[in-house]
């Protein structure tokens, strides 16, 4: 039965379609080997995993959360003396999301037709494991969410240019929900609305935007951003 390691939007350890419950310590002993994707020390585990404990009492902890797995979980792992790793073959959906965000963003990769899909608008739709703030998460977290959005507005880019515009609006749209104030996110929604036709909802988008940036920040909009609805304000 296949195994997945989901961290996006939450961590769960999946055998199929079923979910496999684990202890708070073995979650974290997984999702810190999800986020790294290679062998990891046991003293390296234990010291990140646990810093404020003493060394002893780190790798106990770490003794207790490979225990508290059972048969079909353990199974997710691959245990040696000095080093631990999530076993060959395991689907880590983080892993798969990343990939899918550089293919977006490189210009010199080929960007296949499952790229372009619903599929690819969800799986950037999510946070990393929201709610976690070790250290060891806060830093790939902050990376990833920079990484999802810039994807995410190649994706709106992309699918505009296939003459795609609700699934142009629909990625543009994810991108402004999770950052408001990203001129970047507001430019490609405002395209995607204008290529659809739809010059009302591109201006009050640009409204939206320019009343939130004042409020909370005190800016007024790019003259990059303003370019794009002057005809319409013109009128």
């Amino acid at each position: 039965m296949e195994l997945r390691l989901v961290l996006l939007g939450g961590f769960r350890l999946l055998a199929g379609d079923d979910q496999i419950a684990v202890c708070s310590g073995t979650e974290r002993l997984l999702a810190f080997l999800g986020l790294t994707c290679q062998a990891v020390s046991r003293h390296l585990m234990a010291a990140t995993l646990w810093p404020d404990a003493p060394e002893r009492r780190a790798h106990a902890s770490l003794r207790s959360a490979l225990a508290r797995l059972d048969g079909t979980g353990r199974r997710i792992l691959h245990i040696g003396t000095s080093e631990i790793h999530l076993a060959p073959g395991t689907e880590v959906d983080f892993s798969s999301a990343r990939t899918l965000a550089q293919r977006i963003l490189d210009p010199a990769a080929h960007v296949a037709a499952d790229d372009l899909g619903a599929r690819a608008v969800d799986l950037l739709s999510r946070d990393l494991l929201p709610g976690w703030y070790d250290d060891w998460v806060l830093a790939p977290a902050a990376e990833w969410r920079q990484l999802r959005l810039h994807a995410l507005e190649a994706l709106s880019r992309l699918f505009l240019e296939s003459g795609r515009h609700a699934d142009a609006v629909a990625a543009a749209c994810v991108a402004v929900h999770a950052d408001p104030l990203r001129e970047s996110a507001c430019a490609a929604l405002i395209r995607a609305h204008l290529a659809e036709g739809n010059q009302a909802e591109a201006l009050r988008r640009f409204e939206l935007y320019e009343q939130g940036l004042r409020q909370e920040l005190g800016l007024r909009p790019t003259s990059r951003i303003r370019q794009l609805i002057a005809d319409l304000r013109g009128r």
